[in-house]
């Protein structure tokens, strides 16, 4: 079984360039903080070949760095990485192939490549999934070597405002998503949840609390439920 046609996955990667170099900014600056947190050279590239997963690893590195242990690091990064559970919900009935194919597939799911792959009535391209993914992956290891290995030419990302790469780019997948009125009201929900969670809860909690602003574009959504149609270029279910 194809994941999709060659076309669309290159499509899919074209397309998260603009969301991918920010994501490698990000990188460079998690390759210096991981260094800086005693982390060494080779923990965070094998980190970030294995875990692929930018706000977790940020994290962990931030507990490190601060003197924490190695179960607070684990738990800040599992926090954080919750809110995959709803993304995945999601995606689920777009992927196919048996368990083993979806379980490769739904490797390349991260906040990025959802968005690029999302047809926008609750549907996804599992081909540009993949392609956007590969994207994501490729620029953000990629960060991450030049942060460990130029760290001391660097110096302090704040200084030339890589610091702010995560929060553009955020701000530019959830742009990309407010496309109806319930969707701007899901938008809303969640970050006023999270603002109001930020000073009192610990780093994570808000974000998996936010995820109940979504509730408000689910309800009484019937588009959402309906079952992803199978782009005649992409094979059925093996």
């Amino acid at each position: 079984m194809r994941v999709g046609s060659a076309d669309t996955i290159r499509a899919g990667f074209r397309d998260a360039i603009p969301l991918a170099l920010a994501v490698g900014a990000f990188g460079i600056s998690y390759g210096v903080l991981a260094r800086a947190a005693g982390m060494g050279a080779i923990a965070p590239l094998v980190m970030s070949l294995t875990t692929f997963g930018g706000s977790a690893q940020f994290a962990a590195a931030g507990v490190l760095g601060a003197g924490g242990g190695a179960a607070a690091a684990i738990l800040a990064a599992v926090l954080l990485n919750a809110r995959y559970g709803p993304i995945g919900l999601t995606i689920a009935p777009s992927l196919r192939g048996n368990v083993f194919k979806r379980f490769v597939q739904a490797q390349m799911v991260v906040d990025e490549s959802w968005a690029v792959a999302s047809r926008g009535d609750g549907t996804f391209d599992r081909a540009r999934l993949v392609g956007a993914g590969l994207a994501i992956y490729v620029f953000w290891f990629a960060g991450t070597l030049l942060g460990v290995l130029g760290g001391d030419f660097i110096g302090d990302p704040k200084s030339i405002g890589l610091d702010a790469a995560l929060s553009a780019l955020f701000l530019a997948l959830l742009a990309g998503q407010l496309r109806s009125r319930r969707a701007i009201v899901a938008a809303i929900a969640g970050g006023t949840i999270a603002l109001a969670l930020i000073p009192v809860a610990r780093p994570g909690v808000p974000i998996i609390a936010a995820v109940a602003g979504c509730l408000a574009g689910w309800r009484g959504s019937g588009v959402d439920r309906v079952s992803p149609q199978i782009d005649s270029h992409e094979d059925g279910p093996s």
